[in-house]
């Protein structure tokens, strides 16, 4: 048995884990982020990095502390229920529903339809869609073999290029002149929050949860089947993943403020880099940068749809792991030829509906040195984040929805009652209230750990 990695090993995962979080969002949210903040872009990176990269990085040490194979280990505290319920959640989300999708609809967008005729856009998503998840699924087929094509292969090119784009920009062009340090006398409170919120875009802190099961199967390919040796290396792979993800994340921000000096604010980061790219290197800074937004999509869809069959087959042993990958590639292409902006529409809900209950498990688990695996404090958190989760979800909900009157009525009452509802941090006090005040019960009545949870994941 394997009790320690080399460097080269680690840097391999580190890459194959950023690999798999730098996808479609991760590439475009920044770019835009940095339109939006111009002059207050500093504010606006930090308010970002909490959520794109500090959460995902919880979510990681999450994983690691409670030394849980899946996120369903996470989460079984609560009851075997919630945390089959949260597992179909997590990865129908990120492998079906919304991330794997919106990385084919982002890059068809960015690195094919300008190249179509406009009637040609229908038609040509659909055959591109289906390139693309045919793709995605010949190179997750062999799963020992993923390693080696996203943290060897893939990866490193994609971050070759992206280092050549800011080389370009910022030291040859000189571009980093036009953008100030120090942040404007207004606005940079609220600049701090949109990055903040725009780090959920990301939807890193669900695919760190999501993406355990695929490090614990790495790490068994290098030998390290020790669950306590294993959960501190899934911390240092974490760590150097969003270590890189971070200087990446602070580049891009960066070059969306700085193209303000010779562009016009775009309605999206797509859009944006498309024309920063057009602006540096012409028709060839639209080729690089459809191969930049190729790599980073088909890494991240890969990284997906495995862990969605590698979790799901696990769960469900009659389900096999090829079944499975059939199955959400199938699901992606399907909802994809919605189109991005529908996908955008109707994920926001979605996402607003899971992200408190995925930041209460993360901060359950990052606590789990001081509560164990304490059901009373689990299930009374969570149970308390479910609150704003319903909140969130229907005051985000597309304009159809949230006209109708009992909508209205719900968000009005929010806003008047609900501390930090209108700032979309509301799930903040009910965390603060579900971990203080269970583990006050748990201590002042001798609250245990179940015994069967104290010993074990399952």
């Amino acid at each position: 048995m394997k009790t320690s990695l080399s460097k080269r090993q680690y840097i391999i995962l580190g890459s194959l884990l950023f690999g798999l979080f730098f996808g479609a969002g991760n590439l475009i949210f920044p770019i835009h982020l940095g339109q939006l903040a111009a002059g207050n872009w500093g504010p606006a990176t930090i308010g970002f990095l909490l959520t794109a990269i500090l959460l995902p990085l919880l979510s990681i040490l999450a994983i690691s502390l409670t030394r849980s194979d899946s996120v369903y280990d996470l989460a079984r505290p609560v009851g075997r229920k919630f945390a089959l319920f949260f597992l179909i959640m997590i990865h129908a989300t990120l492998g079906i529903l919304v991330a794997s999708p919106r990385t084919a609809t982002t890059t068809f967008s960015i690195g094919v339809q300008p190249f179509l005729p406009k009637a040609w856009d229908g038609i040509g998503l659909i055959i591109f869609s289906a390139l693309f998840f045919g793709i995605s699924f010949l190179l997750s087929y062999n799963k020992n073999k993923i390693t080696d094509y996203v943290g060897k292969i893939l990866n490193p090119i994609l971050v070759a290029l992206l280092a050549f784009i800011f080389f370009l920009a910022f030291i040859i062009k000189g571009d980093v002149r036009n953008i100030s340090i120090f942040p404007q006398s207004t606005g940079a409170g609220s600049n701090l929050i949109n990055g903040f919120l725009q780090g959920y875009n990301t939807m890193d802190a669900l695919a760190g949860l999501g993406f355990g099961v695929t490090i614990i199967a790495a790490l068994r390919l290098f030998g390290m089947n020790d669950t306590k040796l294993r959960s501190k290396a899934v911390a240092k792979v974490g760590a150097i993943s969003m270590g890189l993800e971070a200087i990446i994340y602070i580049f891009l921000i960066a070059l969306g403020a700085s193209s303000l000096s010779y562009l016009k604010l775009t309605p999206d980061g797509g859009s944006a880099f498309t024309a920063i790219m057009a602006h540096y290197t012409g028709l060839a800074g639209t080729a690089i940068l459809g191969a930049v937004t190729f790599l980073a999509c088909i890494t991240s869809c890969i990284g997906m749809m495995t862990a969605l069959s590698e979790d799901w087959s696990q769960r469900f042993p009659k389900l096999s792991y090829h079944f499975c990958l059939g199955l959400t590639s199938i699901g992606a292409f399907i909802v994809a030829n919605f189109g991005l902006d529908q996908i955008i529409a109707y994920s926001t809900p979605l996402l607003s509906f899971i992200y408190p209950l995925a930041i209460a498990l993360i901060a359950l688990g990052l606590l789990n040195p001081f509560i164990g695996k304490n059901a009373f404090i689990y299930r009374t958190t969570i149970i308390l984040s479910f609150i704003p989760a319903i909140l969130d979800f229907i005051h985000t909900m597309p304009p159809f929805f949230a006209n109708m009157g009992w909508a209205k009525a719900i968000n009005g009452w929010a806003a008047g009652t609900i501390p930090l509802f209108a700032q979309g941090l509301d799930f903040f006090p009910f965390l603060l209230i579900g971990l203080l005040g269970s583990w006050a019960i748990a201590k002042i009545f001798n609250i245990a750990p179940a015994a069967s949870l104290s010993n074990n994941n399952h």
